[in-house]
C-alpha cells in the first residue's frame, strides 16, 4: 500500500498565519466595540481556506459567519463547524429545502424565495430565520427601501419564516469621498425607523471599509471581509488604524531547475522574452493553473535570497521562469521563491500584484487555485493542522 501523501509533494504553497488573523480580528472587534462581528469567509475565505479560517474563528469565539451560497455553507457544516451561517447571495426556490435542512440563515429579497423557504421549513418541521436585503445603492440584489414594510407584512403570512435581520451593503465605502455612503446610511436609518414595529433582531450594514471609516454604519453587527485577512479594502483608506492590518497569506514556491543561458536566447512560449546578457534562469513550479495570472508575464518580481528577481518569458500552466542572475553563485535547487510575502527585508504584496494587473487585492488572493495547499502556521488549540 502506498503511504506517500501526493499533496505533500506540492512545492507551491500558500502559508496561512493564524496569529495574524487573530490580531486582525481583534483590531476589527476593537473598532466595532461590543457589537457582534460576523466574519465573511466566502470564496474559500478569500482564497485563504474557509475550513481553516472557520475553525480558528470559532475557536476565538465567533459563532456567526457569512458565506456566498449553500454549497459553501454545507462544506463547513458537514465538517463539524458549529456556527450560524448567513448565506449572502440570492438563491432560488429550488435551494430552499437545502438551506432549511442545513439551518442556514439566507438573505432574501423576493416574496417567491420567502414563500419557498417557509414551505420547506413547514415540511421539515423547522422555522427558518432570514435576513431581508435592502438595496440602498449597491444595485445587485435587494428590494427598494420603500418596499420594505409591504414585504414584511407579506412575510407575516408565513409562520415558519422569521425575518431575523435587516441588511444592506456599501458599494463605495472604500473611497475617500464618503458622501454617497453617508447618504446610504441615512437611507438605512429610515428603513430601520419604518420597521420598528416588526420583531427584527439585528440590523447590519458595515463591511471592512465601513468598520474603519464609517462608525455611524455599525448598527447592531458588522460584517468585515477582506480586512480579516490583513488586506486594505483600498489605498484610499484614511483611518491610520488600517496600517495595523497584517497580511495573513504568503505564497511561495521553490526552484526546481537552474541553467546558464547566453545572450540572445528566447525563453518560454512565443519567445516573448530574449536574454539581453548571459543569464542564470530558474524554473519554478507555479503557473496560471495555480492562480499566477498569465498577463503578469514579464511584468512580475519575486523574491529569491531576499533579492527582487524578474519573472521572464510567458507564464505557462504549471511553470514559470525567473531571472536569478542577481544572485548567481548563491542560488541553488530547492531555494524558496516568494510570490507574495516577505523574505529578509524585502516584500511583495498582493496590492503590488493587483496594481500590475489593474485589479484589486481581493481578486489576487481569491484566485489562488485549490490545487495550491494552504499550510497553517501558528495553529490554535482548535485542532488546526498543516494543509487542507
Amino acid at each position: 500500500m502506498i503511504s506517500v501523501d501526493p499533496r505533500a509533494s506540492r512545492l507551491t504553497r500558500a502559508f496561512i498565519h493564524l496569529d495574524r488573523l487573530t490580531r486582525n480580528v481583534r483590531l476589527l472587534q476593537e473598532l466595532a466595540g461590543e457589537r457582534p462581528l460576523w466574519p465573511v469567509i466566502k470564496g474559500d475565505a478569500y482564497g485563504h481556506g474557509a475550513l481553516v479560517v472557520a475553525r480558528h474563528l470559532t475557536h476565538l469565539g465567533y459563532r456567526t459567519v457569512g458565506v456566498a451560497d449553500l454549497e459553501e455553507a454545507a462544506a463547513l457544516l458537514d465538517t463539524g463547524i458549529e456556527a450560524t451561517i448567513i448565506v449572502l447571495s440570492a438563491a432560488l426556490p429550488e435551494h430552499s429545502e437545502g438551506l432549511v435542512a442545513y439551518g442556514c440563515e439566507p438573505v432574501v429579497c423576493t416574496v417567491e424565495m420567502a414563500e419557498a423557504l417557509a414551505r420547506a421549513a413547514q415540511r421539515l418541521g423547522k422555522r427558518v430565520a432570514v435576513h431581508l436585503k435592502v438595496d440602498t445603492g449597491m444595485g445587485r440584489i435587494g428590494i427598494r427601501p420603500d418596499q420594505v414594510p409591504a414585504f414584511l407584512e407579506r412575510c407575516r403570512d408565513f409562520p415558519a419564516l422569521h425575518v431575523r435581520g435587516l441588511m444592506s451593503h456599501f458599494p463605495r465605502a472604500d473611497e475617500a469621498d464618503q458622501c454617497f455612503s453617508r447618504w446610504q446610511i441615512e437611507q438605512f436609518h429610515r428603513v430601520v425607523a419604518a420597521t420598528s414595529g416588526y420583531p427584527i433582531e439585528v440590523r447590519h450594514l458595515a463591511n471592512s471599509a465601513a468598520v474603519f471609516e464609517l462608525p455611524d454604519s455599525y448598527f447592531d453587527a458588522v460584517r468585515p471581509g477582506i480586512a480579516l485577512y490583513g488586506l486594505r479594502p483600498s489605498a484610499e483608506m484614511r483611518n491610520p488604524r488600517v496600517r495595523d492590518l497584517e497580511p495573513v497569506l504568503e505564497w511561495k514556491t521553490r526552484i526546481t531547475f537552474l541553467k546558464d543561458v547566453p545572450a540572445g536566447v528566447g525563453l518560454s512560449y512565443g519567445h516573448a522574452f530574449r536574454t539581453q546578457r548571459p543569464s542564470c534562469i530558474a524554473t519554478v513550479p507555479v503557473g496560471y493553473a495555480d492562480g499566477l495570472r498569465r498577463s503578469l508575464s514579464n511584468d512580475l518580481s519575486v523574491l529569491v535570497r531576499g533579492v527582487r528577481c524578474p519573472q521572464v518569458g510567458r507564464i505557462t500552466m504549471d511553470m514559470s521562469l525567473i531571472d536569478v542572475t542577481a544572485v548567481r553563485g548563491q542560488v541553488a535547487l530547492g531555494d524558496e521563491v516568494v510570490l507574495i510575502g516577505r523574505q529578509g527585508d524585502a516584500e511583495v504584496t498582493a496590492d503590488e500584484l493587483a496594481a500590475q494587473l489593474g485589479t484589486i487585492n481581493y481578486e489576487v488572493v481569491s484566485a489562488i487555485s485549490h490545487r495550491v495547499p494552504r499550510v497553517v502556521l501558528g495553529a490554535s488549540s482548535s485542532g488546526d493542522e498543516e494543509g487542507q
